[in-house]
């Protein structure tokens, strides 16, 4: 028996991975965040399968879908949206497995930054523009943030910003940045990236705060900050350059 931790990736029925479908495709027990992970995803469980929406679950219920599943004898697949590497709550799962005695293991999917970037036809990292991409968030409800992680730490190099679960905080997000990007940064709010409902909400750090006042959006969001968003006057990679010598070892 074992459980495999599955990134259903940002909500696109067919944004998961081929082995992350093959292992719901073949789990007799199927555990789920119902609110992010779309319900045609889930209805590739066998028929027979136990389906458990985990969203208003606590821990040690998730932790007792387990055991029951180990004394069964049943394959789990435990999914979570995006990937499983961020704000997955992957950490306190697998040590209650470990506490447990029961093997898993873990299939990446596609992040939400990757699929906004996608949806926005962006790269966010230009060349002489940014070439560094950082992931973060803001306290807020959830897990507080540690000494030192705040925005305006993350942003004193002018990154690309990928800002988690953190639309309900905008107003903090750009008094944090804008002394350090300036008012006119460019910035997308993605809202359910590859859902039926997706919308992107572009403005600047200057007037982002009332565009997503306007569009209602409150949740389900990510915020990405940079001058690389909208970009064209831009330097070329080395990586195609002519003059940029390139073996047969470099390209392999």
């Amino acid at each position: 028996m074992k459980v495999h931790f599955i990134g259903a990736g940002p909500g696109a029925p067919d944004l998961i991975t081929v082995r992350g479908l093959n292992l719901i495709r073949r789990c007799k027990v199927v555990l789920y965040a119902g609110s992010l992970v779309p319900r045609e995803v889930i209805s590739e469980a066998p028929a027979d399968a136990r389906v458990v929406d985990t969203a208003l679950m606590e821990l040690d219920q998730i932790a007792a879908e387990f055991a029951a599943a180990r004394d069964a004898g049943l394959d789990v697949a435990r999914l979570h949206s995006g990937d499983l590497s961020i704000y997955s709550a992957l950490g306190e799962q697998m040590r209650c497995l470990d506490s447990l005695g029961i093997e898993y293991d873990v299939t990446p999917g596609v992040p939400a930054f990757a699929a906004a970037a996608a949806a926005l036809s962006a790269e966010l990292t230009l060349p002489g523009i940014s070439q560094s991409l950082v992931l973060t968030r803001t306290t807020g409800r959830a897990t507080p943030m540690p000494d030192g992680e705040t925005l305006a730490t993350m942003g004193a190099s002018g990154a690309t910003l990928a800002i988690h679960l953190s639309v309900h905080n905008i107003a903090h997000v750009v008094a944090e940045l804008t002394p350090r990007y300036g008012a006119d940064c460019p910035v997308v709010v993605a809202f359910r990236v590859g859902w039926p409902d997706q919308r992107l909400v572009r403005g600047c750090l200057a007037d982002i705060e009332g565009k997503v006042a306007e569009s209602g959006v409150t949740r389900t969001a990510l915020i990405l900050v940079g001058w690389v968003l909208g970009a064209k006057d831009f330097k070329e990679s080395c990586l195609y350059s002519r003059g940029h010598g390139r073996t047969a070892e470099q390209l392999a």
